[in-house]
């Protein structure tokens, strides 16, 4: 089977000739064995980092569940304001970029800046004055060199080309599990609760907006990401199920009747998570599963609660063992994974969230290889 064949048919619930192995590489890994600063890929898309990721992935011939880091528009977005990125400080470890346009001969400001690091991915959505700026920049100037890049149905279209056999090109599905993304998210959450209905509709009708233009569109992706990253870390399964959670299972629903599959990467605590989507919804797979302390998740348990209903992508410790493990530990890992999961379908070989950049590249071959020795499946 090729890698495409392997992951469609885990997804449908049936067996391949071997455990489906996708390591939570979607970011540093990639950005660092292009061996430019990290900025580049980021701010000036030399290359994008979704085409430096599928790199990634046929130089370590996994079988990629790309989880929606292609961000497909398939029709022009709501808010034309003009906003463009100018650099308000430099130096030899940082570019720091705060948004822009001008309104009547006036220049309006974003609220906050995005920093993108030499070695590191960007931080976005920073107050300015956290990190000594003035919340209106005194000097500033353009981002030159920036190459042009296609979000909409022929960049989906290349980007699926580029991938071909690997595996599959998700794009984000319009809504994500997790209400809020910070405290004050939070704090809004709880001083304004007349807002809940209110909210929980505009997501509700954002989603079906995007949803009914994905549909129209030429080119489709392979599935969906409709998850949030920490949706239970800022969030309680309270503020979830009254804001977050209709706009997900309306979603889930459209997207299950047109025969595409959906995926959740949420990491932090996620067994409540699971059980939700598993018993509530036709969510096709979900990930990372993380192992306390970061997560809350214990593979081999969820499998016997949940493996039969949705697909489990999980769910080695990338610090433990795949950042400081050595191949053999990774193999053991690997090993017990598919011992705890494998069993019947329904399961992808994975990390916990997001290996770290200098993860050894023998520990994700030790990885890939367990997978396609050890994990092949009885009469496959």
């Amino acid at each position: 089977m090729t890698s495409r064949q392997r992951l469609l048919t885990v997804l449908k619930g049936q067996i391949p000739d071997c455990v489906p192995v996708a390591p939570d590489f979607s970011n540093m890994i990639p950005a660092r064995l292009t061996g430019k600063p990290f900025w580049d890929l980021y701010l000036y898309n030399d290359p994008p980092i979704w085409d430096a990721y599928i790199d990634c992935a046929k130089r370590f011939n996994i079988d990629s569940l790309m989880d929606g880091y292609f961000p497909y528009r398939a029709m022009p977005e709501e808010d034309q304001t003009p906003w463009e990125p100018f650099i308000v400080c430099r130096d030899a470890e940082k570019i720091i970029t705060q948004d822009s346009y001008c309104e009547n001969g006036r220049r309006i400001w974003q609220k906050h800046v995005t920093v993108y690091y030499a070695d590191n991915p960007p931080s976005g959505r920073i107050p300015p004055e956290k990190i000594g700026l003035p919340s209106i920049p005194s000097k500033w100037a353009p981002v030159e060199g920036r190459k042009p890049v296609d979000v909409g149905v022929a960049g989906l279209k290349r980007v699926k080309e580029l991938m071909g056999d690997q595996g599959l090109v998700g794009a984000w599905g319009g809504i994500a599990s997790s209400a809020f993304g910070n405290s004050e998210g939070v704090y809004e959450y709880y001083d304004h609760p007349e807002k809940h209905e209110q909210w929980a509709q505009e997501r509700l009708e954002r989603a079906e907006r995007y949803f009914t233009g994905l549909m129209a569109a030429e080119v489709k992706p392979d599935f969906l990401c409709v998850g949030g990253s920490g949706t239970l870390v800022f969030n309680t399964v309270e503020m979830i199920r009254k804001i977050s959670l209709p706009a997900v299972f309306r979603v889930i629903e459209l997207a299950t009747a047109a025969g595409i599959p959906t995926h959740i990467h949420s990491c932090g605590p996620e067994k409540e998570l699971v059980k939700i989507m598993a018993e509530e919804s036709s969510l096709t797979v979900i990930d990372p599963l993380e192992i306390p302390p970061m997560g809350d998740c214990n593979l081999a348990e969820l499998k016997r609660l949940h493996g039969r209903k949705i697909t489990l992508k999980g769910n080695l410790h990338t610090t433990e063992v795949m950042l400081k493990g050595t191949a053999d530990d990774v193999r053991r890992a690997s090993r017990q994974a598919i011992d705890d999961a494998a069993e019947g379908g329904r399961f992808i070989l994975s990390t916990g969230d997001q290996c770290g950049r200098d993860t050894p590249d023998e520990n994700i071959l030790a990885m890939v290889e367990t997978a396609r020795t050890y994990g092949r499946y009885a009469g496959a």
